[in-house]
């Protein structure tokens, strides 16, 4: 991204991703700890009329994946992440848009920075969910992300 991760770099980056733009995700914001993105229904969802189980998994991926980016981007490193695995758990239909949440699920960004700094690579765990309208929990992820030294 090279902006010391500024939101609007990251929204650009985002939508140079073909799927992004096909789903219709937005960048909500990232505070707290927490990066938001989101999603309309209508591009996301399935037979049922309600969200798609690749497009929650798709938005909580790219969730993680943009929240380790900008970790590293706002330290001031350029690096290749990719989802190394991950788990996810589909607990009720999703029958409106799709807002993904992510944070660091263990350990701390200054470890991760500095793993990255010395190795040239790091990895973390992101957690992330989608919520229901009501604030239960449709759709719960954890995965994990590696860093990677460009070239």
């Amino acid at each position: 991204m090279g902006d010391t991760g500024s939101l609007d770099a990251l929204r650009a980056h985002l939508q140079s991703i073909p799927l992004v733009r096909a789903m219709q995700v937005e960048v909500v914001g990232d505070s707290a700890g927490r990066l938001r993105l989101q999603a309309p229904l209508g591009p996301n969802v399935n037979d049922k009329g309600s969200a798609f189980g690749g497009s929650l998994v798709s938005l909580m991926t790219l969730a993680g994946w943009a929240l380790a980016t900008r970790r590293l981007d706002e330290a001031g490193f350029q690096a290749d992440v990719y989802v190394a695995d991950s788990q996810v758990r589909y607990l009720a239909p999703l029958l409106s848009g799709l807002e993904a949440e992510a944070w660091l699920e263990e350990g701390d960004w200054e470890a991760f920075v500095a793993t990255y700094r010395q190795r040239g690579r790091a990895r973390c765990r992101i957690a992330a969910r989608v919520r229901l309208p009501d604030g239960g929990d449709a759709t719960v992820f954890s995965g994990r992300f590696v860093a990677l030294r460009p070239g």
